[in-house]
């Protein structure tokens, strides 16, 4: 009797084995397939805790970091970013992953400067006006200095926004700027809603760039613009040399001396030689719909700068 029952208990080991296989299977499905973070291998859910804790850990010290980084050259490349942008007034700006407020800033000086422009203008061709007439014509379009223009900056990290939002009150930026808490890939906004959609140093960030990229596409009006600054790859192999030996060696150092944060600052290393080259990214962003995309390399590739357009 003994013998007789040994095959139903091999058949019922299997069949545990098979459900104890199938739950891992499940498991595996839930927490999301396997990504990078850095050169580690994680899952999905994983890789979007880590990438937002890297981020909350960071944001007191982001400025000062980026400027110890870059050598302060970051603030070019965000300068040079706005003006291939070239807002007008009355243009509405998502600025995904802005937390900081840099573009955001930016942005807003850039179209105050075009109104005052066109103020000048529109006074230097009416000589016939009057002293009054003059002040009057100042003080109405003191009020409207932005000329409707919007900003909203759209992040996932409640400290980015936190550090953002200090940083605009000791600025004195408040008109034509808002603050949202929100991810990349599934925006809280209406479709067609935005001018442009602008993404600087965020997308290498993001879970699922082809998501991101959807996302920005549904978001954007008929017309729209989508430009992306991010770090790329470098074509130079001599100049790329010394720029892994520059981040792999310093960077992390200088994220432990001012930021006291080593490993965060090693997953940004790691993120950018993991992030893909320039021509992948211009395909990925075409996928998403996009018309007339192109890059501009800056400092050799170290960033470059996509745009493309919703059609």
């Amino acid at each position: 009797a003994a013998a007789g029952l040994c095959p139903c208990r091999a058949l019922l080991a299997r069949r545990g084995g098979a459900l104890r296989e199938l739950r891992g299977s499940v498991r595996g499905l839930a927490a999301g397939p396997e990504m990078h973070f850095g050169f580690q291998t994680v899952t999905e859910a994983e890789r979007r805790e880590k990438i937002y804790r890297v981020f909350e850990s960071v944001a007191k010290k982001y400025d000062i970091m980026n400027d110890s980084m870059t050598l302060g050259i970051h603030r070019i490349w965000k300068d040079i970013f706005v003006r291939k942008m070239n807002p007008s007034p009355g243009t509405l700006l998502l600025d995904v992953a802005g937390g900081t407020g840099d573009i955001a800033f930016r942005f807003l000086n850039y179209v105050h400067s075009v109104r005052e422009r066109q103020l000048q203008r529109k006074l230097r061709q009416q000589q016939n006006l009057s002293w009054q007439e003059i002040s009057e014509t100042y003080q109405e379009n003191k009020l409207k200095s932005l000329g409707d223009s919007q900003v909203v900056v759209c992040d996932i990290n409640k400290e980015m926004l936190k550090v953002g939002k200090q940083k605009a009150q000791h600025l004195g930026y408040s008109e034509g700027l808002s603050w949202v808490l929100g991810n990349a890939e599934e925006l809280p906004f209406d479709d067609d809603k935005f001018d442009v959609y602008t993404i600087a140093f965020g997308i290498r960030n993001v879970t699922r760039i082809d998501l991101a990229l959807q996302e920005a596409y549904r978001v954007l009006k008929p017309g729209g613009r989508f430009l992306c600054l991010e770090f790329s790859h470098i074509n130079n192999p001599l100049l790329s040399r010394l720029y892994d030996l520059y981040s792999f060696q310093v960077i992390p150092v200088l994220g432990e001396v001012i930021a006291g944060d080593w490993k965060s600052y090693q997953y940004l290393v790691e993120s950018i030689r993991r992030f893909p080259p320039q021509e992948e990214l211009k395909a990925m962003i075409e996928d998403a719909g996009f018309f007339k995309v192109d890059y501009q390399n800056l400092n050799a590739g170290i960033v470059a700068i996509h745009s493309g357009f919703k059609l």
